[in-house]
């Protein structure tokens, strides 16, 4: 492995806990959604099991490819929107899968290639995609969609409480070219003395889940990997802010009241305060697992579902 691959590794969360849910083993097939650069990947193949990588991001993808490389043909990457999951599966012959992974976090190389345009800590192009082939763009948001948009955006998918605010000045500052540009107007939005996390935060990421289309595709995703499950497979999520976390949440709901899966967790499972220490970027972290039902199993539970509202 070069010094160059393996720094843009990025530690991944919650291994432990991802890997004590799915208990992957040889003879079962296991699909990582969010593949990223590899560290659940690498972490599920060396217990033994097959694993289906997917991710919307090339580059994401030729160093996961790199780093699994020592495992053969037991693993396959894929570049594809997890929204697709089923599809994309049956694509390649898969119908039934044993454990879904979704880690729904950033990569640290993605946060630190100023080209990208994820960071407002550093210069570069307003950019955002996921998949660098997709046409809509953050320069396209922030500088073309009218002012009412801009604002529902980062109300929306930021819970940004000066989101009228911000958007007037954003338009009022076209053309504006770049992240560090676009930071500097929003901070200046905000009362002296009022953030507690940089003023620009939840207006990056109301804008990257736009331009990615992040939480439709979740919703999609969750529901495509229940589907997708054998009897007796289980989904782990690992959001890192409330909308996703709730995202998950009710779509786990809604699948037990179907009678269609256990959830595993009663309340989402945290970071140890020792992975926090030695990896900061957990801190956030939340995972929710659930277990596809065998279908005499989902009957009775839809039964009894159904029984207990009649009475």
């Amino acid at each position: 492995m070069s010094s160059g691959s393996s720094a843009r590794w990025h530690e991944p969360v919650m291994v432990q806990e991802v890997l004590r849910f799915l208990a992957p083993g040889p003879g079962k097939v296991v699909v990582d959604a969010t593949v990223g650069t590899g560290g659940h990947a690498e972490a599920i193949l060396e217990r033994g099991a097959e694993l289906i990588g997917i991710d919307r991001d090339p580059l994401a993808l030729e160093i996961a490819r790199e780093r699994l490389s020592r495992f053969g043909k037991r693993f396959h990457l894929i570049q594809g929107n997890f929204r697709h999951l089923v599809q994309i599966l049956r694509d390649h012959g898969v119908q039934e899968v044993d454990g879904v992974l979704f880690d729904l976090g950033m990569s640290s190389f993605q946060l630190g290639d100023p080209e990208r345009g994820f960071s407002f800590l550093t210069e570069g192009p307003l950019d955002m995609r996921m998949d660098p082939s997709q046409h809509l763009t953050a320069y396209e948001i922030v500088n073309r969609w009218p002012e009412r948009e801009i604002a529902r955006v980062l109300r929306e998918y930021g819970e940004e409480r000066f989101a009228r605010r911000i958007a007037r000045a954003i338009v009022k500052s076209r053309p504006i070219e770049t992240t560090t540009q676009l930071a500097r107007i929003v901070a200046r939005c905000y009362p002296p003395g009022y953030h507690r996390i940089h003023p620009a935060t939840r207006t990056f990421q109301a804008l990257r889940i736009a331009v990615n289309d992040e939480l439709n595709a979740l919703r999609e995703g969750l529901l495509a990997a229940i589907r997708l499950l054998r009897p007796g497979g289980v989904v782990v999520a690992i959001s890192f802010h409330s909308l996703e976390d709730r995202i998950v949440k009710r779509a786990f709901r809604q699948r037990w009241i179907a009678g269609e899966v256990e959830i595993l967790t009663k309340k989402p499972l945290t970071p140890t305060a020792e992975e926090v220490v030695r990896n900061p970027r957990s801190r956030s972290a939340k995972l929710r697992a659930a277990r596809k039902l065998p279908p005499e199993d989902s009957r009775n539970a839809h039964a009894g579902e159904k029984g207990s509202c009649a009475g």
